[in-house]
C-alpha cells in the first residue's frame, strides 16, 4: 500500500469530482467548454488541495486529448521544448485536439522558461494548463498571462470534506475492509484548512497508527494522533495563508509585537522575502492609506531593498517596516471608495461624461460643445471652480469618506469648504 489515500481517490471523472461547482458544476464557467472539448489555455489558482492537478488531468480525458505534465521544481527550457516538438507532432495547428501540457507550480518558471512557451499557446500547437498558489498577475509574465483565462479554485468548504472522508471510508480499496465511524470529524475538517489533500493524509496516518480494524474517529483521539501537526512552517501548505493572515492582521490591529513574532516564523520557514513586502506594501495602501501617505512610500521602498538584498540582512528591513506600518494610524478609506466605486460602475454602467470635461483635440469635437464650458480651477481663487465633474446620472454621489485621523480630519475640513452642499460633507 505504497501508494498514498489522497492519490487513490482522485477523482477520474468529472462526476467524481468534488467541489469548485462555479467551474464544474452544472452552471459553471468551464462545463460547456469541457462538454464541447473546446478548452482555451488556462491558469488555475488556489491554495493546495483544491485539486487543480486533478481537474487538468479530467479536462484532458473528458476532451480527449492528448495530456503532457511538467512541474516547475524540476523542468528547464529544454524540456519545454520536447513537450512542444511532441505536441507538434501529434496534430497540434492543424486540429482542434490540441495536446493539453499541464504545468504545475508555474510561478516558479522564471520569465525565460515562460517565455519559451509563448510561441506554442499563440500558435495553437498545445493548450496550456497551468497550476499557482501565488497570484498570476505578479508571477506569470503579462504576454504569457494575456493568452490565458484565470479560473480561482476554492479551498474545499465543510460538506465538501466530510463528503471526501465519507468516500475514503466506503470506497477506497483498504480503508473500506475496516469498521471506521466517523463519529466526530471538526479537528480533522479544521486541520486540513481546506485543503483536501493534507486532509486524507492526516485521516490515513490516523488509520494506520491503529492496531484495530475498529475504529471510532473522535475529535480527542484526532488531538492525541496529531499533537505537531501545525508545528513546523510549510511555505507551500495552508500555513503559508495563515501566518501572512495572522501577519497582515496583527500589523492592521496596530499591535507590533504580534506582527514581528508572525514575521519571524515566516522567516524561520524559509518564506519568499518579496511576497512578505509585497503584502506589506498592499496594507500600506488598503489598511492606512490617507492617513500616513509616508507609509506607501516606506513599504515600497522596503520591496525593493529586499528583492535587492535577500536574506539574512532583508529580515531587519522587514521588521522596519512591519513595525512602522502597525504603529501608524490606520484608515480603509482609500480602499472603500475605489470598491463602492466600482459597485457603482457595474450598477450603472458606461454612463457619458459630461461635454464640459471631455477631451477636445478636433475642430469637430470642439463645434460640438466638448470641453467648451471647463473652468480652469488654476485661473480660480483657491484653485478652485465648483463644477459637476460626474455623469449627470450620478450628481450628488459620495463615494469617498475621510477616515477618523489626524490627516483625514484636514482632507474633510478642505472638502467641507469647497463640496459641502453637493456631498454633504
Amino acid at each position: 500500500m505504497n501508494e498514498p489515500l489522497a492519490e487513490r481517490l482522485r477523482p477520474k471523472t468529472l462526476n467524481d469530482y468534488l467541489s469548485q461547482s462555479h467551474l464544474v458544476g452544472k452552471q459553471g464557467s468551464l462545463t460547456p467548454q469541457i462538454k464541447q472539448g473546446l478548452i482555451p489555455s488556462m491558469i488555475f489558482w488556489g491554495p493546495p488541495g483544491t485539486g487543480k492537478t486533478t481537474l487538468a488531468n479530467i479536462i484532458a480525458t473528458e476532451s480527449g486529448r492528448p495530456f503532457y505534465t511538467l512541474s516547475a521544481i524540476n523542468s528547464g527550457v529544454k524540456d519545454i521544448r520536447d513537450v512542444i516538438d511532441k505536441a507538434k507532432q501529434s496534430g497540434g495547428l492543424f486540429t482542434t485536439k490540441n495536446p493539453i501540457l499541464f504545468i504545475d507550480e508555474i510561478h516558479r518558471f522564471s520569465k525565460s522558461q515562460q517565455d519559451s512557451l509563448l510561441q506554442a499557446v499563440e500558435k495553437g500547437w498545445i493548450t496550456l494548463i497551468g497550476a499557482t498558489t501565488e497570484n498570476p498577475s505578479f508571477e506569470v509574465i503579462p504576454a504569457l498571462l494575456s493568452r490565458c483565462q484565470v479560473y480561482i479554485l476554492n479551498s474545499f468548504d465543510k460538506n465538501d470534506l466530510e463528503t471526501l472522508l465519507k468516500r475514503a471510508v466506503e470506497q477506497d480499496v483498504y480503508l473500506s475492509k475496516k469498521n471506521i465511524t466517523l463519529k466526530e470529524t471538526n479537528v480533522l475538517l479544521k486541520l486540513s484548512g481546506g485543503d483536501a489533500r493534507k486532509l486524507l493524509n492526516i485521516f490515513e496516518l490516523i488509520i494506520n497508527s491503529e492496531d484495530t480494524d475498529e475504529i471510532i474517529i473522535t475529535d480527542e483521539s484526532v488531538l492525541k494522533k496529531i499533537q505537531n501537526n501545525t508545528v513546523r512552517y510549510d511555505k507551500t501548505g495552508e500555513q503559508h495563508y495563515d501566518i501572512i493572515s495572522a501577519f497582515i492582521k496583527s500589523i492592521r490591529g496596530s499591535d507590533p509585537n504580534a506582527a514581528v513574532y508572525w514575521l519571524a516564523r515566516m522567516i524561520e520557514g524559509g518564506e519568499d522575502v518579496k511576497f512578505i513586502a509585497r503584502r506589506m506594501l498592499i496594507l500600506a495602501s488598503e489598511d492606512i492609506g490617507n492617513a500616513n501617505p509616508t507609509a506607501l512610500v516606506i513599504a515600497n521602498n522596503a520591496f525593493q531593498a529586499v528583492a535587492a538584498i535577500g536574506y539574512p540582512e532583508s529580515r531587519i528591513i522587514l521588521s522596519q517596516c512591519a513595525t512602522y506600518l502597525a504603529c501608524s494610524p490606520k484608515s480603509n478609506a482609500s480602499y472603500m471608495a475605489i470598491s463602492n466605486a466600482q459597485q457603482l460602475v457595474k450598477e450603472t454602467g458606461d454612463l457619458s461624461v459630461p461635454l464640459d470635461i471631455r477631451n477636445a483635440p478636433t475642430k469637430l469635437m470642439k463645434e460640438l460643445g466638448y470641453g467648451e464650458h471647463y473652468k480652469y480651477a488654476h485661473s480660480y481663487e483657491n484653485n478652485f471652480a465648483n463644477q459637476e465633474f460626474m455623469p449627470d446620472e450620478l450628481k450628488g454621489t459620495k463615494l469617498y469618506e475621510p477616515g477618523n485621523n489626524a490627516r483625514e480630519k484636514a482632507y474633510l475640513d478642505f472638502l467641507k469648504q469647497r463640496w459641502k452642499d453637493k456631498y454633504n460633507y
